[in-house]
């Protein structure tokens, strides 16, 4: 089998649907994307959506210059020897963003299991058909309105509910505060600055978190400040995860376990790479008792394959999604399936599994390429 076609779409989505004030930096995103299409010489195919950050023409340029010609006639089959040999490809003057990768991966693992006549979940190995979800905030105005959205989520059957305030101390504090007074003591709750404090306020964050009975304390310095990690873990009782934003993988996630940077680490089927370095590094933190959380891919085209994962994955605990589900489930007809008792469901048919909304698509695309 032979890569005989791949098509880049480069795709912006403009409908309004969040407020500015929802990123803490500033600036609504206009929710970039691309979509990637590849046929074979045999009749199968694969999609996948892909991350584009703010700039959807720049990460589509960069997958047909880089990565389009470096997939074209090659085994779609032949994935582990795509990953390694791309390593060298991409030293080689391309160094392409975290998230270039990902949706090439993806096209070949939707191609494979549809070949085998799989769901991807069953593809890699099941370990389980439903996963716990947990809502992930936006950034919200007042520390009221996040115990207020955590008790909504609460009520709905989730597992949990994972706070990303603003990074003013005393107001972080307040909404840490407020969210475990609203839901009582033994709901869920996860704590992400956003790397948005110094070692003394992740602290003195850290020990209010621990006393309030938080899960995990994420990214609460930027993730390459190993040094100041690694005392953060060595500090606190409540565990400190990370590694999302971190170039090469696994490659330097498995640094962060064997130095002891953080309790728990993060991958994705976006930023990481695709689902070859989701599974590495989830075997990775498994070898050393390590949990592997898998990071949110923004997307719900994408989050479906992140759900294929988390069920094909033992030491990964929750499937997390962004909250409100309404801001990022564009793209495809079917929706995440979500139960009455909180737990997420990966699609049965061959494949991803995503029934993409093309005419959606069509309205959002700049170019082909």
């Amino acid at each position: 089998m032979r890569i005989t076609s791949i098509e880049i779409r480069v795709c912006r989505n403009t409908r309004e649907v969040m407020s500015d004030s929802e990123m803490r930096a500033g600036g609504k995103s206009t929710f970039d994307f691309i979509v990637v299409s590849m046929r074979t010489d045999e009749g199968a195919d694969g999609q996948s959506f892909g991350f584009a950050g703010r700039g959807a023409e720049m990460a589509g340029t960069i997958a047909a210059s880089a990565l389009k010609p470096f997939f074209q006639g090659k085994d779609p089959l032949a994935r582990e020897k795509h990953w390694q040999e791309f390593r060298t490809y991409d030293r080689w003057w391309n160094h392409v963003p975290i998230y270039a990768y990902g949706p090439f991966d993806i096209c070949l693992y939707d191609i494979a299991a549809k070949t085998a006549g799989l769901p991807l979940y069953r593809f890699l190995g099941e370990y389980r058909a439903k996963v716990p979800v947990y809502a992930s905030s936006f950034v919200l105005n007042a520390a009221e309105d996040y115990a207020r959205q955590a008790l909504e989520v609460k009520s709905r059957g989730w597992h949990g509910y994972k706070l990303h305030p603003p990074g003013r101390l005393e107001f972080d504090l307040e909404a840490y505060r407020l969210c475990r007074e609203a839901v009582g003591p033994g709901f869920t709750l996860m704590a992400d600055p956003v790397a948005a404090y110094n070692y003394e306020q992740a602290i003195r964050v850290g020990r209010e978190l621990e006393r309030l009975n938080y899960c995990w304390l994420e990214e609460p310095l930027f993730d390459v400040d190993f040094h100041g990690l690694r005392k953060l873990a060595d500090k606190l009782d409540i565990p400190i995860c990370g590694t999302e934003v971190l170039a090469s993988s696994h490659y330097s996630t498995s640094e962060c376990i064997a130095s002891r940077v953080v309790d728990i680490v993060r991958t994705d089927v976006s930023w990481k790479g695709g689902v070859t370095p989701v599974m590495k590094t989830a075997h990775l933190a498994e070898s050393f008792g390590v949990r592997c959380e898998l990071h949110t891919t923004i997307y719900h085209p994408l989050e479906i394959v992140n759900l294929h994962c988390c069920c094909a994955i033992a030491n990964c605990e929750f499937f997390e999604l962004l909250y409100p589900l309404s801001y990022m489930e564009f793209g495809m007809k079917n929706r995440i399936e979500i139960d009455a008792e909180g737990y997420a469901h990966p699609p049965t048919t061959p494949g991803i599994g995503v029934e993409f909304d093309w005419d959606f698509i069509d309205d959002c695309t700049i170019k082909k390429l």
